[in-house]
């Protein structure tokens, strides 16, 4: 008797204790449906289906019901899922209805699962300090989804790790790293994957990983002891879960869930959701800035970033460094409005009038910045590390060293096999009814295992990609004739050495690298695959040593499961690469481009693979070409502008006249109608042209000046910001280096200044963040974590360029620098990154 009152007593004081860090930190905040259809009060937003589910390959935690706490997205993925922790390729719900209803506050959607025939209606309403979540079943769950039915909302972890949380009056804390326990269930019991994929190997047992439950209850508490994450969530009627969903993928989220309740229908679930909005919170101001510096006689504009309820000061100062380390003010400038764009307010800070040589940081009121230099020689080294570290890191084919460490083996020594027919791919490609080859399905395609680059944060050959990269940096060789020897290369021991000189520019090896693989492809299955890529979802997401992702064995499908054959040259491991071989006559003219260019850089080099490359542009333009002559025109990536670009680089590899007039029928009326992706290909064709060529592209150039200066009205930084679902530094690198050729060309119609606005939104100058978005040499505060094949580690690969600054409908931007798994904000790409690499090269030829 006297335990069980001391228990309700101790019962009573854990209810106090939450109550009380409840109300420590609770301020009026009423929630309030804005004009953008989320819920928002100052500090706290809460979005309902803003950003749908999509599924597959594109379902990365960026969707559902949102909450964007204090300046950053710390919860999505609100929604009934069917499982514990979803992976990417679990399936998502469809949501075909949308309904806002502003009188009684709320917002409805119904979600839908075809594959199951169930519908559940999710409502959505303010209440006091947060939201009522209420799912609705007009049918009872299925009965296969019983016990997998529930409603989900993931929690970042980098936000959350290390924080407290109390269940129920229980506390406890976060973990940095996982450390749930879980449980190995039938096979059967797993509900359905993405179009039948299989994100896990069950090792011959037959069985799937399930993650248990860290916690359970019916009043969460987390982050106590973090007012600006501090989230309430209750329910009634319902248990609440915690999980870890890091327990399967690294790159899963803290997930609370609760169960459906099986043969019920109406009303099923309800939660009540209160973010805590601190009191007069105001999100710091950003002030956008080079990383990287500035030289002494750019123009030098900062651009800060204010919460609309920031009120503006009226200056800014720059200190500079003096020798002895103490810090004076240099200069005061006014503050230039600039006005709103979506969520913030932009103004600038001139201090272009400062150009002695120094150290320096910005005062913004209580603010200052890291310091930068101003300094002539602050671009130099803008690219070397990508070219000397990035690039060599993702030759695929061969052993990769640097110094004490190795970043990968020598991958897929097995080679690859054809595709089976009807095979749709987990990476948006697929292999038709036909092979479109000579080779049977799963039969060896022999010498394809060599040359070529990994694609990005996985280790496969998409080939459209690797043709931009041999084509990237023909024009880097062939423009500017970079001598950079730092990597060692050894095609014949399939060797690379990071930081070792081996008397052969480095980018004429990364040449032959990407012409050897494309070659190859051209000539042994006849014309350019799609990709070269992984047989199983399983090792497709791979992380670590790419040599570890394949035995190194073909497959023999006359042994057991995982057995290997007793003479040691077969396995049981269906683990091998797959060549997708449809043959794209688009994508074949692309290569016959790329084909043309790098006969010409080779030549001289490797003078066996020049000729060969060339004989391959010649046919695939022929064959391509007929290919499409009875097809309409498409919007296909490889359309109308790679087929002038063809015809450019086979007449400056051949001066045949046949190219040249081909060339000029076309390209006139590609700049007619689109001069901004068109320009740059026109631009190229400069110096191979007489005076005539360069005076009928002049109007066009001066359409593209409109187009920069239009820009400076669109918003602040006078660059072309992407709104899709990866970010935009691809279109910046693209925009920088059209106005460096064209300020080249035509000096009179486009400033060389212009070209700093792309530096400046690479190194800093961009929304969220101040960070540099390019780990590059020079830069202060480049950022930390990247998604590159090693995210896990929450590190990044020195070179690396990230997509960048990640638009969310309808008014947030982000970009995460401690949490590297979204790949359209943190991911590098081979095409990207080599994109910098022709730009930083002639943007540094600008500079000069």
């Amino acid at each position: 008797m006297i335990i069980r009152e001391l228990f309700k007593h101790l019962k009573s004081i854990t209810t106090l204790t939450v109550l009380f860090f409840s109300l420590s930190h609770a301020y009026a905040q009423e929630l309030k449906l804005n004009d953008l259809e989320y819920f928002e009060t100052q500090g706290v937003n809460v979005l309902v289906y803003s950003n749908l589910f999509t599924g597959g390959f594109n379902d990365e935690k960026n969707a559902g019901i949102e909450l964007i706490h204090h300046g950053v997205r710390t919860a999505q993925g609100g929604a009934v899922r069917l499982s514990n922790t979803p992976e990417q390729w679990d399936l998502v719900p469809e949501i075909p209805t949308r309904k806002v209803d502003r009188a009684s506050k709320s917002i409805e959607s119904i979600l839908r699962y075809k594959d199951y025939d169930f519908d559940s209606r999710v409502i959505v309403t303010a209440k006091g300090n947060g939201v009522e979540i209420s799912v609705y079943l007009d049918k009872p769950i299925p009965k296969e989804l019983e016990g997998s039915a529930g409603f989900n909302l993931e929690f970042l972890p980098s936000q959350y790790w290390g924080k407290a949380y109390i269940v129920d009056g229980r506390y406890n804390r976060f973990p940095r790293y996982v450390v749930g326990n879980s449980v190995a269930r039938p096979n059967n019991e797993k509900p359905k994957q993405f179009k039948g994929y299989k994100t896990y190997d069950d090792r011959g047992t037959g069985k799937f990983i399930d993650p248990l439950p860290l916690e359970r209850g019916r009043a969460f508490l987390l982050a106590p002891d973090e007012p600006s994450r501090l989230v309430k969530i209750t329910s009634q009627d319902v248990d609440l879960m915690l999980f870890d969903g890091r327990v399967l993928a690294q790159n899963g989220w803290f997930v609370v869930r609760s169960i459906l309740p099986s043969g019920k229908t109406g009303k099923v679930l309800t939660w009540t959701i209160e973010p805590n909005a601190i009191k007069g919170w105001v999100r710091e101001p950003n002030i956008g800035f080079s990383q990287v510096g500035y030289i002494p006689k750019q123009p030098k504009v900062a651009v800060i970033e204010l919460d609309k309820k920031d009120k503006p000061l009226a200056n800014a100062s720059l200190y500079k460094m003096d020798n002895d380390g103490s810090a004076r003010e240099v200069f005061s400038g006014k503050i230039v409005s600039w006005g709103d764009y979506y969520k913030y307010h932009y103004v600038k800070f001139d201090f272009t009038s400062v150009t002695a040589p120094g150290i320096y940081y910005i005062q913004y009121g209580n603010f200052k910045t890291n310091d930068f230099l101003i300094e002539n020689s602050v671009y130099d080294k803008i690219t070397d590390a990508t070219s000397d570290i990035w690039i060599p890191i993702h030759m695929n084919h061969m052993f990769v060293n640097e110094a004490y460490r190795v970043w990968h083996g020598e991958p897929f020594k097995e080679g690859y096999l054809q595709a089976p027919p009807n095979t749709d791919h987990f990476d948006l490609h697929a292999q038709g009814p036909t092979t479109d080859t000579k080779y049977k399905a799963l039969e060896l395609i022999p010498g394809l295992n060599v040359g070529g680059f990994f694609d990005a944060g996985d280790f496969d050959i998409e080939t459209g990609a690797n043709i931009s990269v041999v084509q990237n940096f023909v024009q880097t060789w062939e423009y500017f004739k970079p001598l950079r020897d730092q990597t060692f290369v050894d095609q014949k021991q399939r060797y690379v050495d990071l930081h070792r000189p081996d008397g052969i520019p480095d980018v004429l090896q990364f040449i032959e690298h990407g012409t050897l693989n494309l070659v190859a492809q051209a000539e042994i299955v006849g014309h350019m695959t799609q990709t070269l890529s992984n047989a199983v979802l399983d090792n497709y997401h791979h992380l670590g040593d790419a040599a570890s992702i394949t035995d190194g064995l073909p497959y023999n499908p006359n042994l057991g499961p995982y057995e290997k054959a007793k003479d040691g040259r077969s396995s049981g491991v269906k683990d091998d690469m797959w060549a997708f071989t449809n043959r794209n006559p688009r994508l074949d003219l692309f290569a016959a481009t790329m084909f043309a260019a790098s006969s010409r850089a080779l030549k001289g080099y490797n003078d066996d693979l020049s000729a060969r490359a060339l004989v391959q542009s010649k046919r695939l333009l022929k064959e391509a070409t007929e290919l499409l002559a009875a097809k309409p025109e498409d919007n296909s990536p490889w359309g109308a502008s790679a087929n002038v670009g063809t015809n450019l680089q086979l007449f400056v590899a051949t001066g045949e006249k046949q190219y040249l007039d081909k060339f000029q029928e076309l390209l006139w009326p590609a700049l007619d109608r689109n001069v901004n992706t068109t320009l740059l290909t026109a631009l190229n064709a400069v110096p191979h042209m007489d005076a005539s060529f360069k005076e009928k592209l002049r109007p066009y150039v001066v359409k593209y000046a409109d187009y920069i200066k239009g820009l400076e009205k669109e918003n602040p930084y006078g660059v072309p910001i992407v709104l899709g679902n990866w970010a935009g530094s691809g279109a910046i690198l693209n925009f920088g280096t059209t106005i460096c050729f064209a300020s080249q060309y035509f000096p009179d119609v486009v400033a060389p200044s212009e070209a700093f606005k792309a530096t400046n939104w690479l190194f800093g100058c961009h929304p969220y963040h101040n960070y540099s978005l390019v780990a590059t040499v020079g830069a202060t505060r480049p950022k930390a974590v990247f998604y590159g094949n090693n995210r896990a580690d929450f590190s990044f690969i020195p070179g690396n360029v990230a997509p960048g600054i990640l638009f969310r409908k309808p008014d947030h931007f982000e970009n995460y620098d401690d949490w590297p798994f979204l790949w359209g904000q943190n991911e590098g790409t081979i095409a990207g990154n080599t994109n910098y690499l022709i730009f930083g090269s002639a943007f540094r030829n600008l500079v000069k």
